[in-house]
């Protein structure tokens, strides 16, 4: 776990330092885009192109979120401070943003970025062991970051652990539309692309309702096709048969869930 930990750390922070995606280097995003092709232009709006640039995600987990004035929002490994930025505007003065993250890149990008809105916190630490009280939160977001955890059942546990009954999920993230060769968790660069520790759709599904969740919805957005190229520079042991099954295999989606009132 540590390996693979500070494997992605190291990435990610070489990436927020350099001023880009993980599309460079020995692996790439594939779920990295402009965040111009992720979000409305309603969202963006009134935000610097500077932390636009900045996006690592994959979707918009505020389209879906219906944040409401007043609540308090979680977002598991923050990055430079995007989705904080957004949450902060819906829901407003009244309501509270705390940001976790383990790398300490991304957590100075967003404190920068983050100036001068008094209603976030900004924390160092780990998805799987969250440092926050239970049923502190409202609701829950993150964007592209929960297949990156070498224990996602762990990480869906501490969200339901934090959000208050009632409370909701709402992720974007990548997911396997089919079955994929096995062996993929040994590739760190496809790890740290977003691949390699993606879930099935039904594995997000069975893993948030074994956490507790209910009203679980998984809707794929947009579906992935790697070149060959890029393939054998991310998984250079497989078999060239088995890189070719992953063209098309993943996708970013959108997961909602909610934690029941009782």
């Amino acid at each position: 776990m540590d390996i693979l930990r500070d494997k992605v750390k190291k990435r990610y922070g070489q990436a927020i330092r350099e001023g880009r995606g993980c599309c460079s280097g020995d692996g790439c995003a594939l779920s990295f885009l402009p965040a111009e092709s992720l979000y409305a232009p309603s969202f963006l709006g009134g935000v610097p192109s500077s932390l636009a640039g900045q996006s690592f995600g994959c979707g918009n987990p505020l389209e879906v979120a219906d944040l409401k004035p007043g609540e308090t929002v979680l977002d598991l490994g923050c990055g430079a401070g995007l989705d904080l930025m957004l949450a902060s505007e819906a829901v407003g003065p009244g309501g509270r943003l705390i940001g976790v993250d383990m790398t300490d890149e991304m957590l100075d990008a967003a404190r920068e970025n983050l100036k001068g809105r008094n209603n976030i916190l900004l924390v160092k630490g780990y998805l799987e062991d969250l440092p926050l009280e239970e049923e502190s939160v409202d609701v829950v977001i993150s964007n592209c970051v929960i297949n990156l955890s070498p224990d996602k059942k762990k990480v869906l546990r501490e969200a339901w652990r934090v959000l208050r009954p009632g409370g909701r999920l709402s992720v974007a993230d990548t997911v396997f539309l089919r079955p994929v060769p096995s062996g993929l968790s040994g590739f760190l660069s496809g790890w740290c692309g977003c691949i390699s520790g993606a879930l099935s759709a039904e594995e997000y599904r069975t893993f948030l309702a074994e956490a507790g969740f209910v009203s679980i919805e998984i809707r794929p957005k947009k579906v992935y096709f790697a070149g060959e190229a890029l393939l054998e520079m991310m998984f250079p042991d497989l078999q060239e048969e088995d890189r070719m099954k992953l063209k098309g295999a993943l996708a970013s989606a959108s997961v909602t869930a909610e934690k029941p009132l009782a």
